[in-house]
């Protein structure tokens, strides 16, 4: 989820869809904090059955990770890469809390789509640059579910994206994205993410992201 240029690609363009499922999922109070420029998850409509997403996190957590995700990510149909964004399914959100006390919690999401043509190039294969999008969505989700649950902006504007193409994939290729969360800090964020063939087990991609907060000035 961006609004930035990287050496990579292009980031995509974000706005708030029209229509919405709602699914009424119980959460603490949130409240933005004043004078900042961001996304708050909690005013944004519900999006999505998270009742098939497994992991550990709070049902609160993965709803608004959805929200975030399908309003700020995706956006409505005019908006770029909707077809394809529209298609990407969670199917995990957990966190591992072993090292908490030593001040680092880690959050992970999998997410899975399958391509289809709307995603290739002209050779037929899944194009580079929806590689770039679907990373930089997803790869932003465990930054936002960190956020959540420590209080603070996860969601941010991407800064840069390190991708590094492994194998080709055709389509009717089903992938799982893995996002893992590295670093939630005052000013800058990362995360890391690996594209892999759910069946082969083929690495397609993988990428490291930087994400920041914004200011009003660069909005």
């Amino acid at each position: 989820m961006s609004r930035s240029h990287t050496a990579s690609a292009s980031a995509s363009s974000m706005s708030a869809l029209s229509t919405s499922t709602h699914s009424h999922v119980s959460r603490p109070s949130s409240h933005r904090p004043s004078g900042k420029a961001w996304v708050d998850p909690a005013s944004l409509p519900d999006y999505g059955d998270i009742s098939t997403i497994r992991g550990n996190a709070p049902d609160y957590v993965k709803q608004l990770n959805s929200n975030t995700y399908f309003s700020y990510g995706v956006g409505d149909e005019h908006c770029f890469g909707h077809k394809v964004g529209k298609t990407v399914k969670f199917v995990d959100v957990s966190i591992d809390r072993r090292q908490e006390r030593q001040g680092r919690m880690e959050a992970t999401t999998v997410a899975e789509v399958q391509v289809s043509k709307h995603m290739l190039n002209g050779a037929g294969m899944l194009h580079g640059g929806c590689v770039a999008y679907l990373i930089d969505n997803c790869c932003s989700t465990p930054l936002v579910v960190l956020g959540l649950l420590q209080n603070v902006n996860g969601v941010g504007v991407t800064q840069a994206m390190n991708i590094l193409f492994h194998s080709p994939a055709s389509i009717g290729t089903r992938l799982s994205i893995i996002s893992t969360s590295i670093s939630l800090g005052g000013r800058v964020m990362t995360s890391r993410c690996e594209v892999v063939d759910k069946d082969s087990g083929r690495v397609v991609a993988s990428a490291f992201l930087n994400k920041m907060q914004p200011g009003l000035p660069k909005l």
